[in-house]
C-alpha cells in the first residue's frame, strides 16, 4: 500500500501537474472569492481568511486529482499498447 501512495504522491508533484493546478486554482479562486466575498469589496463585511484560502485550495486539489487520474489513465493506455 505504501508504494501505491508514494506513486500517487509522485504524480501529484510532477511539474506540469503542479503548474496547471496552480493556474486553475488562481483563476477559479479569484472568481469564487468575488462571488463568495464580494461584499468585502464594498466595505459591507470583513474578509474571512479561512474562506479566502479555501476558495483557492479546493480548486487546486480538484485540478490535481483530475490531472493525476488523467496521467494514470494515459500511462495505463500506453502500457496496454506496449504489451
Amino acid at each position: 500500500m505504501n508504494g501505491k501512495v508514494a506513486y500517487y504522491c509522485s504524480l501529484c508533484l510532477l511539474p506540469r501537474v503542479v503548474g496547471n493546478s496552480i493556474k486553475i486554482a488562481l483563476v477559479v479562486g479569484v472568481i469564487l472569492n468575488l462571488i463568495n466575498q464580494g461584499s468585502v469589496l464594498w466595505g459591507d463585511a470583513s474578509l474571512s481568511w479561512p474562506h479566502f484560502l479555501m476558495n483557492f485550495l479546493v480548486p487546486f486539489c480538484v485540478a490535481t486529482y483530475s490531472a493525476v487520474k488523467n496521467e494514470l489513465s494515459h500511462r495505463k493506455k500506453t502500457s496496454d499498447v506496449i504489451l
